[in-house]
């Protein structure tokens, strides 16, 4: 009998994926947090998570060795961020304490979905192996 992963991990092996891209978004907006002009960015979440779900792939084929390789995000995933506090004369829209409170509430959803995958792998170890519980 065939072990399928996708119903083993379920929504959690795509959830690192899209959290990952989360992460880096916002460590982005952090550390451009005194660029003038900076819009601070944002994922919607949901999208991306159905979007690492259905392994859609936005990339760019190459038609020669020496072309970059390109992948775009999807349409609607990656958005700005709109502002909640006041211009500060340099058009940059990062709120530091807000960002660090959502990459931390990310990094705690990442760590919790890598917590339930290892439980799962371990399980499925113990399974394969004929380990008793």
């Amino acid at each position: 009998m065939a072990i399928s992963f996708d119903k083993a991990f379920g929504v959690h092996q795509h959830a690192l994926v899209a959290r990952s891209g989360r992460a880096e978004l916002l460590a982005g907006n952090l550390a451009n947090a005194d660029t003038p002009g900076y819009k601070a960015k944002d994922m919607d979440f949901q999208a991306a998570l159905s979007q690492a779900q259905n392994n859609q792939n936005f990339s760019l084929s190459r038609t020669h060795l020496q072309h970059f390789a390109v992948e775009l995000s999807p349409p609607g995933t990656v958005q700005y961020r709109v502002p909640t506090q006041p211009d500060t004369g340099d058009g940059n829209t990062v709120d530091v304490q807000a960002e660090r409170n959502s990459y931390m509430e990310n990094a705690l959803q990442y760590q919790a979905s890598l917590e339930f995958l290892n439980g799962k792998i371990n399980g499925l170890l113990k399974a394969i192996k004929g380990d008793s519980m």
